[in-house]
């Protein structure tokens, strides 16, 4: 048998995309072409090549990686930065936008068909994994959006208690203290950023904290347990709900946590001292985003203070990019930081302070991709290999994502004025720079 796969695709490769590709390729008969070093894509099936024939691109490569057509041996993150990286310093893209024409376009792709037929990777289009989200009416209606959100955070509360922290805290973590440093990991980054998120908002005893898009109940309990806030925290996810009810009982917080399950544009109470939003405003929507400010500050009484932890990301891809809007977070909508600033103001809210946390989100979710490595066969065991080969690719491509700037994430804090424009906040050291504030 002709052992040449590797090559014909590695030689093809280099001529549709412009230049070389920087990993290595082994191929289904054994053959391998590219760099010596580094790390080696698999090409275990013709169906890897037949699926970024009919989807080239980002998520033709992440269907061929769900459904093990296509695998790394090495480093999957140092693969993708390579890639990046390439594409960044030789410009590698499609014929059709490099120079050359059309005509120089239909040569190369006559040659890739050619090519094609003799490796026996020509046939019908591959199925898509069954992972993917598939969710039909109109983007950001109820009913849409409580299927958008089942479909990341319904996959069952024991798939998140194995990869998050006690906490259950799926945000980016506050990292107070060197990486080197022994005996600080991520469960400390993360109650440090429930702390700090509490002095920001200046909780004391008694203070009514609106938590908005809760989660698992991370900042709703520490809130009500380390500094007295009586809570209302509100999620569309009905596992979430079920899970923050059990949890707050066990901790007898049922009496300062109130947790109703629903949908964010339902709430109607007023007058609450505090108003918080962790990495949920980037499930609202960019026509949405006016109405979903607004409420934030009809819900806070004047004086009262509004933080917003929020991803951003520019224009070129703001649902986050094909793979993850299809498999990950559907309908997902970011903006770079000054968008969400403006949206804030425009509602009438005064911001106070921009803290972003970039690098520490690198770090976060490094430690969930350790988690899911240490404990592999458990998530297989789980939720089968697909679906741990999604999360797998999400977590190392969104760590590459944060670490490269390509988004970012930061802690608003804003402030309802009050009707003579006074804040209370003018001329203090914020305590969240003191240390000050926790009760136990």
């Amino acid at each position: 048998m002709n052992r040449d796969a590797a090559h014909q695709i590695d030689t093809l490769t280099a001529e549709l995309l412009g230049g070389p590709l920087p990993v290595r390729l082994r191929a289904w008969d054994g053959s391998e072409a590219g760099p010596a070093h580094g790390p080696v894509v698999v090409l275990r099936s013709p169906r890897a090549v037949r699926r970024l024939l009919w989807s080239p691109g980002e998520l033709g490569l992440a269907e061929a990686y769900i459904t093990g057509e296509l695998d790394v041996e090495g480093d999957l993150a140092e693969g993708l930065r390579s890639l990046w990286r390439a594409a960044r310093e030789h410009g590698l893209h499609p014929p059709r936008l490099r120079a050359g024409g059309p005509r120089a376009a239909a040569s190369l792709l006559g040659r890739a068909l050619l090519t094609a037929g003799r490796l026996g990777v020509v046939g019908p289009r591959p199925a898509s994994p069954a992972e993917q989200a598939r969710l039909t009416g109109t983007p950001h209606s109820r009913s849409r959006d409580r299927a958008a959100v089942s479909h990341h955070y319904d996959l069952s509360n024991a798939f998140y208690e194995l990869l998050l922290d006690e906490s259950m805290a799926y945000s980016c973590g506050y990292w107070t203290s060197p990486s080197e440093e022994p005996g600080y990991g991520l469960a400390d980054a993360q109650r440090d950023k429930l702390e700090l998120i509490c002095r920001k908002l200046d909780l004391r005893f008694g203070a009514r904290l609106l938590d908005v898009g809760c989660g698992w109940g991370s900042l709703s309990l520490y809130a009500a347990e380390h500094h007295g806030a009586e809570v209302t925290a509100v999620t569309l996810s009905r596992e979430q709900a079920r899970f923050v009810r059990e949890r707050a009982a066990r901790r007898g917080l049922a009496d300062r946590v109130d947790v109703q399950w629903g949908d964010y544009r339902d709430i109607e109470a007023g007058g609450f001292d505090a108003v918080s939003t962790i990495e949920m405003g980037e499930h609202v929507g960019d026509a949405e985003y006016p109405a979903f400010a607004a409420l934030l500050r009809r819900s806070v009484r004047p004086r009262g203070r509004v933080l917003v932890q929020q991803m951003s990301r520019g224009s070129t891809a703001p649902g986050g990019g094909a793979f993850i809007e299809t498999y990950i977070a559907p309908d997902m909508h970011m903006r770079p930081l000054g968008g969400t600033v403006s949206l804030l103001e425009d509602a009438g809210l005064e911001v106070r302070d921009v803290h972003a946390l970039r690098e520490d989100y690198v770090r976060t979710v490094r430690a969930w991709h350790r988690t899911l490595e240490e404990r592999w066969e458990a998530f297989v065991e789980l939720v089968g290999e697909r679906t741990a080969r999604v999360w797998r690719l999400y977590l190392v491509g969104g760590a590459l994502a944060f670490e490269e700037g390509r988004m970012g994430v930061d802690q608003i804090l804003a402030v309802r004025p009050d009707a003579d424009g006074g804040s209370g906040l003018g001329g203090t050291v914020p305590r969240w720079h003191t240390g000050a504030g926790a009760v136990s």
